[in-house]
């Protein structure tokens, strides 16, 4: 017995471009349509990090900040910092919140917390983390922090070559953004060594819902 037909909901999340560009272009679906539970291809390919089937929605007309019933865009239902990134670069919004007054940030905060940081800083910074000399830092401190952001830097520039060529892609980008990163970080490090600014946005919430399975309907 033959399976059925994956729906562009499944095919998104299961990466399955061909499917998903046969649904859009001969049968005529919107990559913001909404299923049954109001997903939406985006959130679905988000949700799984199918970043090829992302940039094909994207090019035929998805919405990065479409939003499902509960106001929540594509952005919630990542769980990795790739295809987080991935959507900031492609004008995710990320200071809004949902019906539920949750931002992005916190919705990821306690499961993806790497996600959730990485979200912060795409959001703050530099001028956000409130530079204040309260004291010049010594020498050894400048030299410590130095040495520090340049092993992190290091290792980071590593992982970036070891994944872009075991996918096959150029890491030009990505080298370029984490340089730029660690500049600012170097920045903040070396002529504002204070107290991080407590976050004064609105707490967690204990009822961050789970990633919606694919559904088989139709719709």
């Amino acid at each position: 017995m033959a399976r059925p037909l994956k729906n562009i909901w499944v095919a998104a999340g299961d990466g399955d471009v061909d499917r998903v560009r046969h649904l859009i272009e001969q049968e005529s679906l919107s990559p913001n349509a909404p299923d049954a539970f109001t997903y939406t291809p985006m959130h679905a390919a988000a949700s799984y990090g199918q970043l090829q089937v992302l940039e094909y929605l994207i090019s035929r007309g998805g919405d990065v900040n479409v939003q499902d019933g509960d106001g929540d865009t594509p952005i919630y239902t990542v769980e990795n910092v790739e295809t987080a990134r991935f959507l900031v670069d492609h004008g995710a919004i990320l200071d809004r919140q949902n019906a539920e007054g949750v931002s992005p940030i916190n919705h990821l905060r306690e499961e993806f917390s790497e996600v959730a940081n990485y979200l912060q800083s795409a959001v703050e910074p530099a001028s956000a983390r409130t530079i204040e000399i309260m004291q010049q830092p010594s020498q050894r401190e400048q030299d410590m922090a130095s040495e520090q952001l340049t092993s992190a830097l290091m290792t980071s520039v590593e992982d970036i070559m070891q994944r872009a060529e075991a996918e096959g892609r150029d890491p030009e980008e990505e080298l370029r953004q984490l340089v730029g990163r660690t500049v600012l970080e170097g920045v903040v490090t070396g002529y504002a060594m204070s107290e991080p600014v407590e976050d004064e946005r609105r707490p967690e919430t204990d009822d961050t819902p789970t990633k919606r399975p694919k559904t088989d309907d139709l719709g």
